[in-house]
């Protein structure tokens, strides 16, 4: 996965993550399942980078007395390892509506107050894009974690069923700097596509990739969001039933995932 890109995103960038939907579970080559629990599923694939690299060959010339050599310049691509892992997450949630799944998502201030790890949260627009300011909240001694991305949702009609697609990646905009004491995250993508599972819940599809720099070693990184991309579902299935049933205590709504018992086991 490569590193930030700005503008608006396409449309075929909404239709590849709306059929990964339709291919529930077909995740392709080098991807391993790493949690199985409670209908989620979560699977890895080693992040790679691609560098290009120049090198100068001797290529003879002929015919001649005498051979001749040419030196000819060649870029050649090769892909390393960064040590990180990308993520896709496919599962079912149940007793959450899609719409109102999407709308969860995307409500940035019913967001701080079911989201324990927001620092700080808001948007502003920028060259006809919506663009998110995301602070994270890391344990001391680490410094918190901050994100600037383009997000934008479509719902598709895809045969008379409706998808909706919403797409993140990071970018950068003069408004919103650097802080001291503040890591700037700047590779991030996620995506997310939500569709009806035919009952009173919905079938999920989520890619993830981030690089939160610093010092902190890739294994942590892993292990880390190992744990974080299927909590952070449970939490919003969660708040999909206060959003609907605000006087529901936090506890009744939790049937839907009871997945974190099972992450790290």
């Amino acid at each position: 996965m490569e590193g930030a890109a700005g503008g608006s995103f396409s449309d075929d960038q909404f239709w590849e993550v709306c059929m990964e939907l339709q291919r529930f579970q077909l995740v392709g080559a080098n991807w391993e399942l790493m949690v199985e629990a409670q209908g989620i599923c979560v699977y890895r694939r080693l992040d790679e980078l691609l560098q290009l690299q120049t090198s100068i060959f001797k290529l003879p010339r002929r015919p001649a007395k005498f051979t001749v050599y040419i030196a000819t310049e060649v870029l050649l691509a090769r892909k390393k390892q960064t040590g990180l892992c990308e993520y896709k997450v496919y599962g079912v949630l149940d007793n959450c509506l899609p719409d109102v799944l999407a709308d969860v998502y995307m409500d940035l201030d019913y967001r701080k107050q079911w989201d324990e790890y927001i620092e700080e949260l808001y948007q502003l627009e920028y060259n006809g894009d919506t663009v998110v300011y995301w602070q994270v909240k890391y344990p001391f001694p680490m410094y918190n974690r901050d994100y600037v991305y383009i997000q934008q949702r479509r719902d598709l009609d895809l045969n008379g069923w409706k998808i909706h697609v919403i797409l993140a990646q990071s970018t950068s905009v003069p408004q919103i700097a650097e802080r001291s004491g503040v890591v700037r995250v700047n590779q991030y993508k996620q995506s997310l596509a939500i569709e009806s599972d035919g009952k009173k819940g919905s079938k999920v599809f989520m890619y993830y990739f981030d690089n939160p720099g610093g010092l902190i070693p890739s294994w942590l990184i892993n292990w880390v969001a190992k744990g974080s991309v299927p909590v952070f579902l449970n939490d919003m299935a969660n708040a999909c039933q206060r959003f609907l049933f605000p006087t529901c205590p936090r506890g009744e709504a939790a049937h839907t995932l009871l997945i974190l018992h099972f992450i790290g086991n």
